[in-house]
């Protein structure tokens, strides 16, 4: 993903070279500026009126125009006050190389050395150049994909590797999580925080027909249909605790739908939670419905009418689970895991 490490260093067999963003700003020396870019980087596709990645076109099934960036970087915020402020949850101490895959914006690795390790260097991955260009000087983004076997890295190379929000996004997050393991320094730190689709209600105030409901259960379909399951967060305990990682940590934060809950911290972000499911359901739901089930935007847009307004349902207490899950790879771990 980053580095110079030489392919007798590359755990896969077909080791590939990792493509810089055109962000001049990012280049620490003339070799690094050097590096091409794919043209297929910014060969971006149109369809249904949403702009999508070029590079490994259709691997990942929602768009990145800037009606998405803008959802992402309000989401972040949206995440960090149901974080109660924190960015992570890890037990992290003076790291000095850090991942972000999938790292969207940008925005998470941009505040965290900025306000949290200005002393780390921060690596940030993504199938779509869609980061700022002037970011801290310790920052720098690749284009690249983490399925692939090879990251272009030596084993062991970070102090902590951070997803936020894949679901959907890979064949098998598992993986990346094996993956991850191998990448990272024995006492470092993996962390993932992802959504649970489903929606959850604890007095029965959500009907059997709630459209978001039924919504919930065609995108997992589509999804799983496309190889890229959305139903990943409640699993990751699991999947950390196979790969190798030990005192491994599990955090579930309920997320109202809407403005429904009377608490007032739980009020405010269900008004984010709201926002943002209304301002993302159509990138959600545009590429799987198109692609798997064939419907037209004409349909899909019909469709979804009924379900952004259960979305608004007050007198639905509905809920989503955000999970965090953190883990520690041991010192002297019983496997140094495999990148294949």
């Amino acid at each position: 993903m980053s580095g110079n490490s030489s392919s007798q260093n590359s755990p896969g067999g077909s080791p590939h070279t990792p493509m810089l963003a055109d962000s001049p700003t990012n280049f620490s020396s003339p070799d690094d500026a050097s590096q091409s870019v794919d043209s297929t980087v910014y060969a971006f596709q149109e369809e249904n009126g949403r702009r999508y990645h070029g590079y490994r076109a259709g691997s990942y099934l929602y768009p990145n125009d800037e009606t998405e960036t803008d959802r992402l970087n309000k989401q972040h915020a949206m995440l960090k006050f149901a974080f109660k402020g924190r960015n992570h949850f890890a037990p992290l101490s003076k790291p000095q190389r850090i991942l972000d895959i999938g790292t969207g914006t940008g925005i998470w690795a941009i505040e965290m050395a900025d306000d949290e390790f200005p002393n780390a260097q921060f690596h940030g991955t993504d199938l779509s150049p869609i980061q700022p260009d002037t970011v801290p000087e310790n920052v720098h983004f690749f284009i690249d994909d983490a399925s692939e076997e090879d990251w272009a890295v030596e084993a062991a190379s970070f102090d902590y590797i951070h997803t936020r929000v894949l679901l959907g996004s890979f064949e098998s997050f598992r993986d990346i999580i094996r993956r991850s393991f191998y990448y990272t320094k024995p006492g470092g730190y993996m962390e993932s925080q992802e959504i649970l689709p489903t929606p959850f209600c604890d007095d029965n105030t959500m009907p059997d027909d709630f459209p978001f409901l039924e919504w919930s259960k065609y995108l997992d379909q589509a999804a799983t249909t496309a190889n890229r399951p959305v139903r990943i967060a409640h699993k990751m305990k699991r999947w950390y605790e196979e790969a190798g990682f030990v005192d491994v940590q599990e955090k579930i934060i309920r997320m109202p739908m809407n403005q429904w809950p009377r608490d007032r911290h739980a009020k405010a972000l269900g008004k984010m939670s709201e926002a943002n499911l209304l301002a993302g359901l159509g990138a959600f739901t545009m590429g799987p419905f198109s692609r798997v089930f064939g419907w037209n935007m004409t349909e899909i847009e019909v469709y979804l009418v009924n379900v952004r307004r259960s979305i608004s349902d007050r007198n639905v207490h509905a809920y989503l689970k955000v999970y965090v899950v953190w883990g520690r790879k041991p010192k002297t771990p019983r496997n140094s895991g495999s990148a294949s």
